[in-house]
């Protein structure tokens, strides 16, 4: 199933708080987006452009599969 993305789309990386390294990559629609609160105390989440989630997509995941 292809997942939407439009105008109500949000683009985050999950930075692991103690580390400083990137945990997961992901895309969700606004409201499916906890108001802006974190819901895991043991990662950040800090959200891009649609282009810098692209590029990061394109730079450093397609070439590690």
């Amino acid at each position: 199933m292809e997942r939407i993305r439009d105008k109500d789309t949000r683009y985050f990386l999950e930075i692991d708080i103690k580390t400083l390294k990137i945990v997961d990559h992901r895309f969700e629609q606004k409201a499916y987006l906890d108001k802006g609160r974190q819901p895991n105390a043991t990662s950040h989440r800090m959200f891009i452009t649609e282009g810098q989630y692209n590029k990061f997509v394109e730079r450093c995941v397609v070439d590690r599969l």
